[in-house]
């Protein structure tokens, strides 16, 4: 009897000390964990981290070829460059006349540049840029418009859809197409009830070609993710496979010498190497997570893999299943990217967070397009509408800049920019 309970007490004591090591190196992306493995190990002589992404970028890029349509991988340090530097430069370029034929339109031009986010969407504040150049926030707001007409397409849009409607503007369309794709983005999700239209097949063929988001080209080029999961079809079944070569292993070595007694060195060694193999367990139930989580996100989301849409998947379920808060799961699965033939997709994007006990911001999100659709088009919701119809349905207080935030991750327009494209369509 004595003998098992001492056997369970070891192994409850090893898994504790693997378990401690887990979650920082699960919440570590992979560009952090190299950086949280290096400091657990210490001055520890018989481990080494083995950096397999800095090895063989070849190899990297081998493996991400296994989806359909790969986003491509680095092939050497040259493409290691910044990116806003980049993207700066080739907007810096092109703003001069006859687009920005004053000193004043040059400035406000440069001040929205320096308001893009990675995405390349302008995330400034028009009124403070307006007091900053002693103008009007219309003056301001007539200068982006105008980077419609720069490279890349799309650049200092607002949101999704107005950098589809920038690229539409930039697009060899005829007449009529074009007001076809007027009338398509306004109803993206419902496109399929244009499919009568000659111009349709043409339409979609453009709409497919858009930048989304309008840098994508300088954030998957030069400031290379590396995705922790690939997800992809094999002979019409989805696989879930993880990049092993964007992150480290731990290499132990017990042959190394110390000049320690053997008393003190036999405990030295014995100590250093258990911390060793329990970083490496801990590794390895960090990988196994990882290819769990994946797993869940193609059972939830099967439907998105074959060109639906994403569906309302709670961070709880994720929590309850490996037994953690929903805060630590959310922390783990930051800065962590899924890879398929979609593209390249933050894994927390899957996931809604509650608003409420019993409200995601999945079906705030529902609801909210449920309006748009069936709203007046002569008179559409404003935020502020919106927000106050919100608060009736759901019973909760929240704030007008959150619905905001909700509307432009739909990619719906403004009351007023969705007023304009109704009377477009009409």
């Amino acid at each position: 009897m004595k003998s098992g309970l001492k056997l369970r007490s070891s192994t409850k004591t090893k898994l504790s000390t693997t378990l401690k090591s887990w979650l920082p190196i699960l919440q570590s992306s992979n560009d952090e964990l190299e950086e949280t493995l290096s400091e657990m190990l210490g001055d520890n002589p018989y481990a080494e981290i083995q950096n397999h992404s800095m090895q063989d970028f070849t190899s990297q890029n081998t493996q991400s070829k296994i989806l359909k349509k790969s986003k491509g991988a680095p092939e050497g340090f040259e493409n290691f460059c910044l990116y806003e530097s980049s993207l700066f430069e080739v907007l810096q370029d092109q703003i001069s006349p006859p687009l920005f034929p004053t000193p004043l339109s040059q400035n406000i031009a440069q001040s929205i540049i320096e308001n893009l986010n990675e995405e390349g969407y302008f995330d400034g504040n028009l009124d403070q840029i307006a007091q900053e150049h002693d103008c009007s926030p219309n003056e301001v707001e007539k200068i982006r418009q105008r980077f419609a007409y720069l490279e890349p397409c799309g650049i200092a849009s607002m949101d999704c859809f107005e950098s589809f409607s920038f690229q539409l503007q930039q697009s060899d369309l005829n007449q009529e197409s074009y007001t076809l794709a007027v009338q398509i983005l306004n109803d993206l999700n419902n496109h399929f009830r244009f499919k009568h239209s000659p111009f349709y097949q043409e339409v979609m063929q453009v709409i497919k070609s858009f930048k989304n988001p309008p840098a994508i080209d300088y954030l998957a080029q030069e400031q290379y993710i590396k995705p922790d999961l690939f997800v992809y079809f094999d002979e019409g079944k989805i696989e879930v496979k993880l990049n092993d070569l964007a992150s480290p292993s731990i290499q132990i070595n017990s042959s190394i010498q110390t000049n320690l007694t053997q008393k003190n060195a036999e405990q030295f060694i014995k100590s250093k190497l258990k911390e060793a193999r329990s970083l490496v367990d801990a590794l390895e139930m960090r990988k196994a997570t990882l290819q769990k989580i994946g797993l869940m996100i193609v059972e939830y989301q099967y439907d998105f893999f074959h060109g639906g849409e994403i569906k309302p998947m709670r961070l709880k379920d994720l929590a309850d299943e490996f037994g953690h808060a929903p805060s630590t799961i959310s922390r783990a699965i930051s800065n962590k990217y899924l890879e398929c033939d979609r593209g390249l997709f933050p894994i927390k994007s899957f996931f809604s967070t509650a608003l409420d006990e019993d409200i995601s911001n999945s079906a705030i999100k529902d609801f909210i397009l449920d309006l748009v659709k069936n709203e007046n088009r002569k008179k559409p919701l404003s935020d502020s509408k919106i927000l106050e119809l919100i608060e009736s349905k759901f019973g909760i207080k929240i704030v007008r800049r959150t619905i905001t935030k909700y509307r432009q991750k739909l990619n719906i327009a403004s009351s007023s920019e969705r007023k304009k494209l109704y009377e477009i369509s009409l």
